[in-house]
């Protein structure tokens, strides 16, 4: 064994799954956990928890996992995350846990996303739940939104013993877990249901199709239905767009709409009642993991799918590996291109999109050069659906009907970075509520430190 090389993690083929919906990424089996996990080296400062925003014992339950020990491993994990099926498939590791290995500066880091899936995939093949409280605190806590920093929030406060009801808008709970990240990449039945699950075997109440701010709103909440505090995860789920002439033709969507339809509402089911937009040629626009989501969605329904993104491929946000996955696949890059008018037929249909070519000059203020167009550099690319995956904000329907809820000017819930306390008493947010669209471990980052902010102030 060359503890230098991290063991390779077997996918289906790229031609094949292509073609398919089934997870790309296969894992680990117990011998190849096994063997990965020995090359750490069980750090005594390590570097990689303090990389992890839920602050997991890596070297912990790696340790566990190199002795076989998969159950203690489990719960080692399952301490500090509510949702390590989920975080070790879709988490950023080289940038968090993986990118701080001190492996890694001498070869490959340890496959800390891997390992993590591979020891939560096995706890729920062979039944084993989380642990719960062991005694109950008799108040009760409202969780806004049943996505990750929802889930988090809700779970860690059932293990502190408070009585948890997570209000959820759309029909299914999970967030942007089930709407957003389609089933390649995170499978809903498999894995994200019976996460859920588990966070409901720890006494967590869920209801789904109450849109708070409508059905119900917050300070009912507390002063009619008993809640002593609440927290806010309701996500970022309000899609932006450019602005260019021709946005609002037929086969325009945004990545929001394109990627509910295709995950929650199962529309790549030929026998779903939801339709969606089969494209023969589908650009999309934007650069993140979103946009490759939602390409690799399109080339899935059988279309010829482009990526345009206005700055080069060093530049580029999406993961590594989605750019990786999403090239082998066949999605086509047209970097340095922007959007300039989306061209359409009489009938107000997609027939094209006018582009600019552009050049990098010198850094904008997140640190990336900035963009410039190349004079005299204009054509059209022809397309018949236009997917525009440029960001999301929150929806501002809970702070516009909640007294006393400071916004910013983005219309995102101002809240202590610590705790998750924001402007009205009893009242605490995290996630994409509060940082516009961000990563999944991020938001459950923000769940786990409000959820201490609100038994530190129920304690009082």
């Amino acid at each position: 064994m060359d503890v230098l090389k991290r063991v390779p993690v077997r996918e289906q083929d790229a031609k094949e799954r292509a073609t398919n919906f089934e997870e790309v990424c296969l894992g680990y089996n117990k011998e190849e956990a096994m063997e990965e996990a020995s090359r750490c080296i069980n750090c005594k400062n390590a570097q990689c928890v303090k990389g992890c925003p839920v602050s997991i014992d890596i070297p912990g339950f790696i340790a566990q996992v190199k002795e076989g020990n998969m159950e203690e491993a489990y719960q080692i994990i399952s301490e500090s995350s509510a949702l390590p099926a989920v975080c070790g498939r879709v988490c950023p590791q080289e940038s968090q846990c993986e990118g701080k290995c001190i492996r890694g500066f001498k070869g490959d880091p340890i496959s800390i996303g891997k390992l993590e899936r591979f020891v939560a995939d096995w706890a729920r093949e062979n039944g084993i739940k989380p642990a719960g409280a062991t005694e109950k605190k008799g108040k009760k806590v409202a969780v806004i939104g049943s996505g990750p920093a929802g889930l988090t929030c809700a779970g860690d406060l059932a293990k502190m013993g408070y009585d948890v009801t997570i209000f959820e808008a759309l029909h299914e709970a999970g967030g942007v877990l089930v709407y957003g990240i389609p089933e390649f990449r995170l499978p809903k039945e498999a894995v994200v249901a019976k996460e859920i699950e588990n966070v409901k075997s720890l006494g967590v109440k869920i209801e789904t199709n109450v849109v708070v701010g409508k059905a119900v709103k917050i300070d009912e909440l507390m002063e009619e239905e008993g809640f002593s505090a609440v927290f806010i995860g309701s996500g970022a789920g309000l899609p932006k767009f450019m602005g260019i002439p021709g946005e609002n033709s037929n086969g325009v969507f945004s990545a929001n709409e394109y990627l509910t339809r295709s995950n929650l509402m199962k529309a790549f089911n030929e026998d779903s009642n939801t339709p969606i937009m089969r494209g023969k040629k589908v650009a999309v626009v934007g650069g993140g993991n979103v946009a490759m989501d939602a390409a690799r969605t399109a080339l899935r329904l059988g279309a010829e799918v482009h990526i345009v993104y206005r700055r080069s491929e060093e530049e580029l946000p999406a993961r590594v590996e989605e750019v990786h996955h999403a090239k082998e696949e066949g999605i086509i890059f047209d970097l340095l291109t922007n959007p300039t008018e989306i061209l359409a037929d009489d009938a107000g249909w997609v027939t094209g999109m006018k582009c600019i070519r552009m050049e990098l000059g010198e850094p904008d203020a997140s640190g990336r050069r900035r963009p410039t167009p190349v004079p005299d550099s204009e054509f059209v690319m022809e397309l018949d659906t236009v997917i525009m995956s440029l960001g999301t904000s929150p929806n501002p329907l809970i702070s516009s009907t909640t007294e006393g809820l400071e916004t910013n000017k983005w219309k995102c819930i101002v809240a202590d970075e610590v705790n998750g306390m924001t402007t009205k008493e009893g009242v605490y947010a995290g996630g994409d509520a509060v940082t516009g669209a961000a990563t999944v471990i991020l938001a459950m980052g923000a769940g786990k430190a409000a959820a201490k902010g609100i038994d530190e102030y129920l304690s009082k």
